[in-house]
């Protein structure tokens, strides 16, 4: 998942708090809820499955729940080998999830486990005791808050990353780390709420392409999970030479050799063997600037002068779009917009409408398991979300 910088939850959970006393009443602890007086209205779920993250250090935002399929909380960690919710006032978080549970009975939350810069996955996956041990702690942890499954997300198998701990062994730990805990999914016990007895508990996992999925024995790790998350956007970034679509369908006509784009990511994991219904495609309700950039092509693949940072959606809606000198381009051979400012020499890669339900096109005509987009409170108006739920 993109890297961004945790604030505090005490400043930015007003909300949350504000509907506390009301929470208690309704939830033990997670998603432990019952409403037996109201029945909940008739609603029909998104029409693909559609797979959001929900940032656990951000502010609360309404969902319409008749929009998602799966809400993700991020994030949980690994700690001493073993899986904990350790942001400030996460129970509370997931209650508030799960209320929107209440009126969505298709609806699905999980904990997704790690994220960028986590630590602890190759240790925990080294050894038959330690897969036991973060196998049994996933189920406590979906035991204790009442969630329908978990998400991993290990960035990445054996790679540094931000200097995380890793191993070359990785690449056959990582699947034995999602088979131990498939295992102990499947030996508990069905609940009355939330899960059908013939609905099991959810293991999916995000995962990106090219290198980073090099340490991934992909189709055993697909035999594991219920579906995979890619996460194809961030194809440029801080970390890249030039600029470029950070997310695009397809490579641009200027790009280099090898460039990464959502078609080129779904081919690599189906000729890995992974089943078209497993690959939900990612995308960002983010951009991501570069600055100090060549003039050329509108500074479309060009070379730059240093990472500007990123911007929400509705950032980029409300201050940047056709506004203060910079200027929308569509790229019509990657299917991707992009913003350049002359004057300043700034290009900014995003997603909008427009490409979203390009995307979304071709999820469905290659059938395709859905759709997951990172993050919640990037729209909070749910501009971007109307596009991927739309019939």
């Amino acid at each position: 998942m993109p890297r961004i910088a945790l604030q505090s939850i005490g400043q930015r959970m007003t909300a949350v708090l504000l509907i506390g006393a009301a929470l208690a009443l309704e939830f033990t602890s997670g998603c432990g809820v019952t409403d037996p007086v109201r029945p909940p209205p008739v609603r029909t779920p998104p029409p693909i499955q559609i797979v959001g993250y929900v940032a656990g250090w951000e502010r609360w935002t309404p969902i319409d729940t008749q929009k998602v399929s799966v809400l993700n909380y991020a994030f949980a960690h690994v700690a001493n080998g073993e899986v904990v919710i350790d942001q400030d006032n996460a129970q509370n978080f997931l209650a508030a999830l799960c209320m929107q549970r209440a009126n969505s009975p298709w609806l699905r939350i999980m904990v997704s486990i790690g994220g960028w810069g986590a630590e602890g996955f190759s240790d925990a996956a080294l050894t038959d005791a330690s897969r036991a041990k973060f196998a049994a702690s996933v189920a406590t942890v979906i035991k204790r808050y009442a969630v329908d499954g978990v998400d991993i997300d290990w960035e990445y198998p054996g790679l540094a990353g931000p200097g995380i701990v890793h191993r070359d062994q990785d690449r056959e730990n990582f699947t034995l780390l999602l088979a131990a805990t498939r295992k102990a999914l499947d030996a508990l016990p069905a609940r009355s709420y939330g899960k059908r007895r013939d609905d099991r508990y959810y293991l999916t996992a995000a995962l990106a392409d090219s290198q980073f999925v090099d340490h991934v024995e992909v189709a055993r790790a697909a035999e594991q999970l219920d579906w995979i998350n890619l996460m194809t956007y961030d194809f440029h970034n801080s970390l890249t030479p030039t600029t470029g679509h950070h997310a695009a369908l397809s490579a641009s006509a200027s790009a280099n050799a090898g460039e990464r784009s959502v078609e080129r990511a779904v081919d690599e994991f189906l000729a890995a063997g992974v089943p078209a219904r497993k690959l939900v495609v990612g995308v960002p309700f983010y951009g991501r600037a570069f600055a100090d950039v060549q003039p050329e092509n509108h500074g479309l693949d060009q070379a730059y002068g240093h990472y500007a940072g990123d911007h929400p959606w509705r950032e980029l809606a409300a201050d940047f779009i056709d506004r203060n000198g910079y200027v929308r381009y569509w790229d019509a051979t990657s299917q991707a917009p992009f913003l350049w400012n002359a004057q300043t020499r700034t290009f900014i890669s995003y997603d909008d409408p427009q490409s979203l339900k390009i995307k979304a096109g071709y999820v469905r005509s290659h059938h395709l398991g859905g759709m997951m987009y990172w993050e919640q409170s990037q729209d909070p108006q749910g501009e971007l979300l109307d596009v991927l739920s739309a019939p």
